[in-house]
């Protein structure tokens, strides 16, 4: 059983913000920004694969009215809605979950992006990904 499992069974106490018959939402304890947020399928999947679309739309839409709240609250200079898949991108609970992570000029959080300048690379990782569709 997750972290979240024992969560939304009531078993850990968390700060929760939102919760419907699907979904929860509640304040992420490492807060790396004032109101960081995770959005969580009541169901648990390991991962954004193995979700099912419905729920996986449902959850983006709760994750806006979070943002909307947090905006009306906090007043973020913007957001960063982030989803780890997999131990190698940083997922340390295997239940799906959305970050909303609001952000503000002084918050000193930096997305990196590793930028690759072959364009022949590109066109045929492009065409690769385009066939697995």
């Amino acid at each position: 059983m997750t972290i979240f499992e024992k969560i939304i069974q009531r078993e850990i106490p968390a700060h929760i913000v939102y919760e419907d018959h699907l979904a929860i939402a509640f304040l992420d304890i490492s807060q790396i920004s004032k109101g960081h947020t995770l959005v969580v399928p009541k169901k648990s999947y390991p991962n954004l694969l193995s979700m099912p679309d419905d729920l996986l739309q449902h959850l983006i839409v709760v994750a806006k009215k979070v943002a909307h709240a947090i905006e009306k609250t906090f007043k973020p200079e913007g957001f960063n809605l982030l989803n780890n898949n997999g131990e190698i991108a940083g997922q340390t609970v295997f239940h799906f979950h959305i970050h909303v992570v609001p952000r503000y000029s002084k918050d000193e959080l930096h997305y990196q992006v590793n930028s690759r300048k072959e364009k022949d690379d590109l066109k045929l990782i492009a065409e690769v990904i385009s066939s697995a569709l």
